[in-house]
């Protein structure tokens, strides 16, 4: 998988890991994309309430939570931990 980290990332994404229901029904770009939204602070499909979460956690160190959807509408979130070492994509199913 080819992932583009933007020039505009807000944090590091750490290790990358991507669970085999995300692998099995979301495609390389759109993870790809996902991923690249994410590091720039785009937090995809949440509410403005967990938007604002987001962004106070983006500048205590705490945990990040995206949600995004697939070309073919499957829904999948991104997960950065607090310590920014790892990123996980996966499915909602799979949390």
């Amino acid at each position: 998988m080819f992932i583009l980290y933007p020039q505009a990332a807000r944090f590091p994404l750490g290790q990358l890991f991507a669970t085999p229901g995300v692998l099995a029904e979301v495609s390389a770009t759109d993870i790809s994309s996902a991923l690249a939204r994410h590091a720039m602070a785009d937090w995809g499909e949440l509410t403005q309430e967990d938007i604002v979460e987001n962004n106070r956690a983006l500048e205590e160190g705490s945990r990040l939570f995206s949600a995004y959807r697939s070309t073919s509408r499957v829904k999948f979130w991104i997960i950065t931990e607090w310590d920014r070492s790892v990123t996980t994509v996966l499915l909602p199913s799979e949390y």
